[in-house]
């Protein structure tokens, strides 16, 4: 898995693709401070040997915020925008994006009456909300609820969205939720704490 979709998979678990976001402070020097410690991060994943010491990288919630205002655009899904998250503590966080359900939909869309693509479409609201669990340089996100525009909607209309946005010509399937990934940059475990996080390497 190469280091940008092994990002991305580790930013869907986290925001899913991802309780509403908090008002952050955000602002383009925070979202500057993030950038720089991503490099910092993603510059370990290239030493040919591991260092003696463990590497602590703290970010706080909203530093993370301001990078996915200011930055993270250009790298996410056609279709999503607007993600947000909040690192609630003990491994939980909960993320929020504005995802286009239109393309989606009507590929989903029958003429039966149960089924939830009939009822949805348009830009809508999205929040995941769960716990990640990370040891040992991998990492699963065990998802706790999930809304559409305010609606609880099942697990699995959920990992049909996921995969939609996540698939690539790689990785046709895309991400799945409940199966484990492996972290990148040499990350050995995320500590979720209470608005911040620390990456250890």
């Amino acid at each position: 898995m190469c280091v940008r979709k092994a990002a991305l998979s580790a930013l869907i678990a986290l925001a899913s693709i991802t309780a509403v976001a908090t008002a952050s402070k955000v602002s383009p020097q925070q979202a500057d401070a993030f950038a720089r410690k991503l490099a910092i991060i993603s510059a370990q994943s290239t030493m040919t040997s591991r260092p003696a010491t463990v590497r602590r990288t703290s970010v706080s919630e909203d530093e993370v915020n301001s990078w996915f205002a200011y930055r993270a655009q250009p790298m996410l899904p056609e279709g999503v925008t607007q993600p947000q998250l909040t690192i609630i503590g003990n491994g939980k966080v909960s993320g929020m994006v504005t995802v286009d359900l239109d393309a989606i939909a009507k590929q989903k869309r029958t003429s039966g009456i149960l089924n939830p693509w009939n009822l949805i479409g348009g830009r809508v609201p999205v929040v995941v909300s769960g716990v990640l669990h990370t040891q040992n340089g991998r990492g699963q996100f065990d998802v706790e609820d999930a809304t559409v525009s305010g609606l609880p909607v099942p697990t699995s209309l959920l990992q049909e969205l996921v995969s939609h946005y996540s698939k690539t010509a790689e990785d046709p399937d895309g991400f799945r939720l409940a199966d484990p990934f492996e972290l990148p940059a040499h990350i050995r475990q995320i500590e979720v704490g209470q608005g911040q996080a620390v990456v250890i390497q």
